[in-house]
This record gives C-alpha cells, sequence and structure tokens, in this order.
C-alpha cells in the first residue's frame, strides 16, 4: 500500500472534485438510510392498528428528520390510507434524491480518476524523454508500452472506482450500524457478529492476490513485449517461414500468462461465497432473533424489518469490500511497477553549472576512453584528436572500430569513460543538453521514420514549422526531392511504420534531408549512404560539398568518397585512432587508407566494366 503514496500529489491537485465528491457519497448514503426507518414507522403504525395490538412502550429513536417527520404525521391526523401514501412517496423522494447524489459522486470521482490517469500518463512520457540511450538498450519496447497502459489502468481503478466504492461502503456501514445501535445494542451486536469473520478472509486472501498480481504483471510486459518484436520483424519472420515457430513462443507465454490469470481468478472467487454466506448468516440471525422478540413484544415488528432492510443494504458494500480490495491490491502491484521506472534517473543530464550557448568553434577529444556499461566492450583507448571549425572530415574503420561511438560521445548519447570532449573551449558537460543537441544535425546508421507524412518526416527536428520552399531546398541536396514527387501525394504522403513504404536509399536521403533542414553549425553523417547506388552517392556528395563549405561535418563511412576534398581523413582500428591526414599522405603511409583506396578502385572498375555494354 506504501506504493501508492505516490498518488498524493494527484489527490491534492485535485482536491476540489475528491472533497465535493466525498461529500456527495455522504450524503446519497444519509438519504439511503432515511428509508429503512420511515419503513419501519409505516410498519409499525399498521401494527397498532392491528386487533388486540399493544401501542408501544416507548418511541423509536431516530434520526433527527425522520424524527420530524414522524411527529408530523403523528400530529396530522392522517387517515391510515393517506398516511401509507405519503410514506411510499417520501421513500420514492428519498430515492430520487440518493440516486441524483450518486450522479453527482461519479461525476466527481470518477471524472478525478479519468484526470489523474491523463496526468500520470504525460508523466510517464516525460520520463521516458528524459531517460537515456543504456536505458533503451537495457528495457523492452514491450515492458514500456505495458507500464504506460495496462499499469496506468489498473491504477485509476484505484484512483476512481475503488477509491469511491471504499467511501461509499464505510459511510453506508457507518450509518446502518449507527442506526442499528440506537434502535438495539444486543440485537445488533449479534448480527454483525459474523461480518469479522468475513474481514479475516479478506486481509488473508488479500496477501496472496497481491504476490499473483505482481507475477501477472511481468508476464503481461513479457507478452506484450513478444506481440511488439512479433510486429515490427514481421518481415524477417516471413521471408524465414518463421510463422509457425513465433506462434508457438507467443502460446508458451500466453499459457503461462492464462495460468497465473486463472489462479488469482479462483483465489478472487472465494471472497463472493465467503460474503454471501456471512450476509445469509447474519439475515438469518436478524430473523430468528427478531422473529423470537416480536413473538414476546408485538410493538417491535417494525424494528426487525427496519433491521432485515439495514442488513440488506449492507450487502452490496459488505460484497464490495473484496473486489476493492483486489483493485486496490493490484493497483500497488502496478503502482510499484511505476515508481521503479520513476525513481530511475537518467545518467546523462545536464550538470549544475550546464548553459546555453551557441555550439561552435572547434572539437576536441581529449584522451578520450569508453567502455560500454551494458557489455562491459571498451570502444576507444586514448582517443585524441583535433577538428577545426568548418572542417570537412571522413572518419574511416572495420565494423566495431568505435566510429558511430565517437558520433554519440559527441552528441552525449553516453559520457566518456575517461577524457573530455570540447567544443569552442567548452567542455560539453557545461552545455545545456538540449542546446547542444539542436545545434547538432546526426544521421543516425539505422534509419528511423515516423508514421507521418514526407513533408513533417523532413520537417521533424525543427521548432517551428517548415515552409514548403525550406523543405524542398533539403530534399534537392539529398537528392530525394523528384521521387518524393513522384508520390501519390507528394511530400503530403504518408510513410509508413519506419518508412515501410520506401525503399532503403530514399529512407536514407530522407534523413538526411531531416538533418539539412536543421541548418546546424556541426553535422555528423554516421554511414548513411549505404544503401544508394554509386550515381546517386556521387550526386549526393556534390550536393553536401556545397552544402556544407561554411560547416564542419564528420562523415563516418566504410568507403572512401574520392570525388570530396576532405580536410582530414582520420582512421581508426579497436577504438585507436591509428592513422590521419590528407588523402595524399595517407596514400604515402601505405596503411589501412592506401590498401582499402586501392580495394575500392578495383572494384569500382570491375562494377563499371560489367555495367558497359558489350560492343555488337
Amino acid at each position: 500500500m506504501k506504493h501508492l503514496s505516490a498518488l498524493n500529489k494527484y489527490f491534492w491537485k485535485y482536491r476540489n472534485r475528491f472533497f465535493i465528491g466525498i461529500f456527495f457519497v455522504v450524503a446519497s448514503n444519509y438519504f439511503a438510510v432515511l428509508a429503512p426507518q420511515v419503513t419501519g414507522f409505516v410498519v409499525n403504525q399498521v401494527q397498532q392498528r392491528l386487533p388486540g395490538a399493544k401501542p408501544a412502550a416507548t418511541k423509536p429513536a431516530h434520526d433527527q428528520l425522520v424524527n420530524w417527520f414522524v411527529d408530523t404525521m403523528q400530529s396530522g391526523h392522517f387517515s391510515f390510507g393517506w398516511l401509507v401514501a405519503i410514506c411510499s412517496l417520501t421513500i420514492l423522494g428519498l430515492a430520487i434524491v440518493r440516486g441524483i447524489l450518486m450522479f453527482f459522486m461519479r461525476q466527481t470521482i470518477i471524472v478525478m480518476s479519468r484526470h489523474i490517469e491523463y496526468d500520470q500518463k504525460n508523466e510517464i512520457f516525460r520520463h521516458y524523454q528524459k531517460l537515456d540511450t543504456q536505458f533503451y538498450k537495457t528495457h523492452s519496447t514491450g515492458d514500456l508500452m505495458n507500464r504506460m497502459t495496462e499499469d496506468v489502468s489498473r491504477v485509476r481503478m484505484y484512483t476512481g472506482p475503488a477509491l469511491m466504492y471504499f467511501i461509499n461502503l464505510v459511510t453506508l456501514i457507518g450509518f446502518c450500524v449507527v442506526n442499528m445501535l440506537r434502535k438495539d445494542v444486543h440485537l445488533t451486536l449479534l448480527v454483525l457478529a459474523p461480518l469479522p469473520i468475513l474481514a479475516i478472509t479478506i486481509y488473508l486472501v488479500n496477501s496472496v492476490i497481491n504476490k499473483k498480481s505482481e507475477k501477472i504483471q511481468a508476464l503481461l510486459s513479457d507478452l506484450t513485449t513478444n506481440a511488439q518484436e512479433s510486429f515490427s520483424g514481421i518481415r524477417v519472420i516471413k521471408s524465414f517461414v518463421q510463422e509457425k515457430a513465433m506462434l508457438g513462443f507467443f502460446q508458451k507465454n500466453s499459457e503461462e500468462y492464462k495460468k497465473n490469470a486463472i489462479g488469482l481468478a479462483k483465489v478472487e472467487a472465494i471472497y463472493f461465497p465467503s460474503m454471501a454466506l456471512m450476509i445469509g448468516l447474519s439475515t438469518l440471525v436478524t430473523i430468528m432473533l427478531g422473529g423470537m422478540q416480536a413473538l414476546e413484544d408485538s410493538s417491535k415488528v417494525g424494528l426487525i424489518v427496519e433491521f432485515v432492510i439495514y442488513i440488506n443494504m449492507l450487502t452490496f458494500p459488505v460484497s464490495a469490500i473484496g473486489w476493492t480490495a483486489s483493485m486496490i491490491q493490484r493497483a500497488a502491484a502496478s503502482q510499484k511497477r511505476l515508481n521503479e521506472f520513476l525513481q530511475t534517473e537518467p545518467t546523462i543530464a545536464n550538470t549544475a553549472g550546464a548553459r546555453k550557448q551557441t555550439v561552435a568553434g572547434d572539437i576536441y577529444f581529449r584522451d578520450l576512453n569508453f567502455t560500454y556499461p551494458h557489455t562491459g566492450i571498451t570502444a576507444l583507448k586514448n582517443c585524441n584528436l583535433h577538428i577545426r571549425k568548418g572542417e570537412k572530415i571522413l572518419l574511416l574503420g572495420r565494423t566495431g572500430s568505435g566510429k558511430s561511438t565517437l558520433a554519440q560521445l559527441l552528441l552525449r548519447f553516453y559520457d566518456p569513460t575517461s577524457g573530455s570532449i570540447e567544443i569552442g573551449g567548452t567542455p560539453i558537460r557545461d552545455i545545456d543538453l538540449t542546446s547542444l543537441r539542436e545545434q547538432i544535425s546526426y544521421v543516425q546508421q539505422d534509419v528511423f521514420l515516423f508514421s507521418d507524412t514526407v513533408s513533417n518526416n523532413i520537417s521533424f527536428g525543427l521548432a517551428n514549422p517548415a515552409t514548403r520552399e525550406k523543405v524542398e531546398q533539403a530534399a534537392g541536396f539529398s537528392s530525394v526531392h523528384k521521387e518524393i514527387l513522384g508520390f501519390s501525394k507528394g511530400y503530403e504522403t504518408m510513410i509508413g511504420e519506419r518508412g515501410v513504404t520506401l525503399s532503403g536509399g530514399q529512407k536514407q536521403r530522407i534523413s538526411i534531408a531531416r538533418a539539412l533542414i536543421k541548418e546546424p553549425e556541426i553535422i555528423v553523417f554516421d554511414d548513411c549512404l549505404s544503401a544508394v547506388d554509386a550515381k546517386t552517392e556521387n550526386e549526393i556528395i556534390g550536393n553536401l560539398y556545397r552544402y556544407l563549405h561554411d560547416k564542419t561535418a564528420i562523415i563516418i563511412t566504410h568507403r572512401i568518397f574520392s570525388s570530396f576534398p576532405f580536410d582530414k581523413i582520420l582512421v581508426l582500428d579497436n577504438g585507436e585512432l591509428v592513422e590521419q591526414g590528407t588523402h595524399e599522405s595517407l596514400m604515402a603511409q601505405n596503411g589501412y587508407y592506401a590498401e582499402l583506396f586501392r580495394l575500392q578502385l578495383m572494384e569500382d572498375r570491375a562494377t563499371e566494366k560489367a555495367e558497359k555494354p558489350e560492343n555488337p
């Protein structure tokens, strides 16, 4: 239950709705307990009019409002018919008033729970945005989605229905017991004797429900993750004909979830028979003992009728104890999962002295070392590098040599294990994180496009909507403008999930346009031309040369762009900077770069020869 205390801030935020809702709950139950007293009065009046009936020895203890009503009825000298009619209309009126109050009760507390659900989902999503790359590499998408949907939904059942019914049953039980005690203490204690047994049963069962709820939520996360990965990788599954294998895996997870869910349902099923038994025993005791008293004193018939109505009124509140307790236990288990997530702090965050500033000037990598925390793999070792403002850098290296890691450290997706990175003489740790990333464009190796229009995907990184002219200009620089015009709706064509409707080359070029439209001071291309043909590649390189004339650019690739006059070429191997210089100086060294250049030249010549048509 302590985990649910995290919701107190929301209850305070919506305190007006909350306290007004409590008022409506109390008021509706107050009017509910008046009806049995009016009914008891009518039964007593009928009893006293029977032949041989004894007059009541004492005046029954009623609520003040009912006492006023009784005094009015008795002093008005109404005929018996009119007395019954007026009492019937009074009971009907009390039911209508109670119904209206119950409507407002739901309009306040249930609506409050929807507001809390809205705020909580936004809080979770904001926290998702704050967390760093390392977190997402160690947590599955399905589990994160399940926390935002299923867990928040179960918490809403606590802030709304569970809370409303709990307050309702407490006030109704309170009103009923107080009225019963005022009428006959001895009979009340006997009638309510079975209820403590029910409370003990609920306490014992709740501990089991709590454990099972936590396990079920964890299994549901696994099931969601399995489904999400299957949907995202459906093309891979179909190409390898693994539909049956994936279905079997899903069925196995689903079977485990089903067994635990059925187990929980069986435990919860103990509640309802137990409550029905206890309520039945209370009703039986009321009729038996009340009947014995009525035989001795016929004036107590109205009291017995009133007690039976009270017991019946308690049937739903007491039966709701188990349901409410179950919802609270499930909400506590879900809120515990949410708290664990919300208490996770990002490892990459603004330092105390971080400030917004223009990201421009020379870039320094000083004694840079980095080891991935989740795998323990050392990606960079003693890296020292100076990139002057406006330089165009080509970064080469084998797969796993640390090229992408260098780019990610520049954007502070990670912080180096040791060493530092400076831009314009300022350590990037001292630059506001949002400001840093806003001024650097990064075209990632793993292209991601959103399920939106082509235009919105290109202008995604801008704070304000871009003009069509600016969007088309960026698309022109990335050599994708003509192809976009050929789409069914041009720039307003909807892209499928992850750009599924586009070719690999089109996705890469749109992602390049998305980076160029920001007009950043620093731009990083991470192997972003691997899916385009040689002709398009040369066209893009020519466009980039014109676009990048006054910008600092780092182009990471496996392929040498011989047509682009780079200011410096860097070669990484096993996390270390092994070669650097111009094309001519590196060819003279006759190292890795020279070997790669000669191999690529041979491949290009072979490709040209294969594509050249034979002489007739």
